[in-house]
């Protein structure tokens, strides 16, 4: 878990207002099996595969997987800098993704993303900070981190998260 204390303020208070803000169907699958900020950060642990969905130019949507990274209270996750994926967020940050296992774990997110690593634009410490997390996970030598992929850090404006059952997620 590497979320501050006020990076998880903000995340339960996210949680929080985008439930509350549901509709009333959405409402009555989730309340009572839902989890905490802190619980959720300590479940997204590791890479968890995403389904990101994107917009194409003409308005058509697009879904794809993504090997996705939670990170301070927010989806990290990148693509080919060459993949229609990566096309559609330069053009049109918004974005949703979904995590799911199975019928114990939902984390739907909708908001923008922002580039880490632009071609040619140097380097941030935000950057950095993700780049020596996905070296640690992939390895050194897994990419061209500078040239062959991009990641991006989802910014949300709306999150929810299915979770019936804690103990199962987390084998206790």
């Amino acid at each position: 878990m590497r979320e501050t204390p006020e990076e998880l303020t903000r995340l339960q208070s996210l949680l929080g207002s985008s439930l509350s803000g549901s509709t009333a169907h959405l409402r009555s699958i989730v309340e009572g099996r839902t989890i905490t900020a802190a619980q959720l950060t300590g479940v997204l642990t590791g890479m968890c595969t995403l389904a990101v969905s994107t917009v194409t130019a003409k308005g058509e949507p697009r879904i794809s997987g993504a090997d996705g990274h939670f990170l301070h209270g927010r989806w990290h996750f990148g693509t080919a800098r060459d993949a229609a994926k990566a096309r559609h967020l330069a053009a049109r940050p918004a974005v949703s993704v979904a995590h799911m296992r199975g019928e114990d774990l939902g984390v739907f997110t909708h908001g923008t993303v922002e580039e880490l690593n632009p071609e040619g634009a140097g380097t941030t410490a935000d950057w950095q900070e993700l780049l020596a997390h996905l070296k640690d996970f992939y390895g050194d030598d897994a990419f061209d981190w500078d040239r062959e992929v991009v990641y991006y850090r989802l910014d949300p404006h709306w999150m929810t998260v299915y979770a019936p059952d804690l103990d199962k997620l987390t084998g206790t």
